[in-house]
C-alpha cells in the first residue's frame, strides 16, 4: 500500500504528528544549501505549513533560479547568500551560534559537509553528549511510531557511546511528544547474553547502567532479537517476559551497518516512511534523504520543531 494510499483511508502517524507540530509556533530554521528541487520543497512546504520559518543559505541566484523553474514561493524568506556548499554549512553553523535559528535542516549537500561543520572541535555545535541520529519511523504494520537508532551517525559506537545514543533517543520520544517512558529494545542477533556476540554483552551493560541510573526516561531490555522486539507471539515463544519484547518503540541497533539495513529493509519491504534527526548537538539537525518523499521531510521538521518548542520551554537560553 502506497504512502498516498494510507493517506486518503486513514491519519497516518505522520498526519497526526504534522498536526501537532502546526499548533506550536514556526521554528526559525537554518536549511543549509538548498540547490535543488527536493530539498527546496521541503522546506517551502514546510514553510507553508507553519512549522518552520527558513532562512536559506547558499548561492543566493542559483536558489532563486531553481524556485522559478519549479513554482516555489520563497519571497518571504531571509537568505545569506554563500558561494559553495562547505561555506554554506560553515555559515549556517555561525547563524546558530549567533541565534538567528533553532534548528539546522539539510539542503542538498552532502551529509559529511554538514555533520563537518556541526562536529567541528573549534566553532561547532558540540555539547557534552554524543551526537547520534534517530530515525521516526511510520510502519504502516505497527501500531508503534518505532524509533530507530543510530543508523547514520556512529559506525561501530562503544558502550559509552551507546548510552548517548539511547539517552538522546528517549529524550526525543519523551520531549517530542511522543509518550512517557518509551520502551527501548537493545538489539543483537539472539536475546541471550554471550561472550561469543560482544553486542549481547553491551546490551546487559545498558540495561544495568539504566537500573543504576545512568540512562533515565525509559525502559530498557536486551538483547533482543528483532523478532520478540517487535512481535508479542514472538517473544511468548521463547518465554521472554518483560515491559518491552514484542512492544519496543525504541530500537537501538548494534552498529550503523546493521541500522541502515534495518532502516531501509522497512522501508522498501514494509513501506514505511523515515523522518530523520540529528540529536546531541545544540540545535536539532534534520537529516534527510534525497530519496524521501516531501512528507517525509515535512515529518522530520515537524519531529524537530515539537522538540525544539519542548526544549525552548524547558531552557529559554537552549538556542542562545
Amino acid at each position: 500500500m502506497s504512502a498516498e494510499t494510507r493517506q486518503t483511508q486513514s491519519p497516518s502517524k505522520y498526519d497526526r504528528l504534522i498536526v501537532a507540530a502546526k499548533a506550536v509556533p514556526p521554528l526559525p530554521t537554518i536549511v543549509v544549501h538548498p540547490c535543488d528541487e527536493t530539498s527546496l520543497r521541503g522546506a517551502v512546504d514546510s514553510a507553508q505549513a507553519g512549522i518552520i520559518r527558513p532562512m536559506l543559505v547558499g548561492p543566493e541566484n542559483r536558489i532563486r533560479d531553481i524556485a522559478g523553474k519549479h513554482g516555489l514561493d520563497i519571497a518571504g524568506f531571509e537568505m545569506v547568500n554563500a558561494a559553495h556548499s562547505d561555506e554554506a554549512a560553515a555559515k549556517s553553523v555561525e547563524l546558530i551560534h549567533a541565534a538567528k535559528g533553532e534548528m539546522l535542516m539539510k539542503g542538498s549537500l552532502h551529509t559529511d559537509e554538514l555533520m563537518r561543520a556541526v562536529t567541528a572541535k573549534v566553532g561547532g555545535l558540540r555539547t557534552d553528549r554524543r551526537i547520534s541520529h534517530v530515525f521516526v519511523m511510520d510502519v504502516p504494520a505497527y501500531a508503534e511510531t518505532l524509533f530507530v537508532t543510530d543508523a547514520a551517525i556512529n559506525i561501530f559506537p562503544d558502550l559509552d557511546a551507546k548510552r548517548d545514543i539511547i539517552q538522546n533517543a528517549i529524550d526525543l520520544y519523551v520531549q517530542a511528544g511522543f509518550g512517557a517512558s518509551p520502551r527501548v529494545a537493545i538489539l543483537s542477533a539472539v536475546e541471550t547474553v554471550t561472550s561469543k556476540i560482544p553486542s549481547t554483552l553491551e546490551a546487559a551493560a545498558l540495561c544495568k547502567m539504566a537500573d543504576r541510573g545512568q540512562i533515565t526516561g525509559g525502559v530498557l531490555d536486551g538483547p533482543l532479537a528483532f523478532d520478540n522486539a517487535i512481535d508479542i507471539e514472538a517473544a511468548r515463544i521463547k518465554g521472554i517476559k518483560s515491559e518491552v519484547a514484542g512492544r519496543a518503540q525504541i530500537l537501538v541497533v548494534p552498529d550503523l551497518e546493521a541500522g541502515n539495513m534495518l532502516a531501509k529493509n522497512l522501508a522498501y519491504f514494509a513501506k514505511a516512511d523515515g523522518a530523520g534527526l540529528v540529536l546531541g548537538a545544540r540545535v536539532p539537525v534534520v537529516l534527510t534523504s534525497r530519496a524521501d518523499s516531501p512528507r517525509a521531510r515535512m515529518a522530520s521538521c515537524a519531529v524537530a520543531s515539537l522538540y525544539a518548542n519542548a526544549r525552548r520551554q524547558r531552557s529559554p537560553t537552549v538556542a542562545a
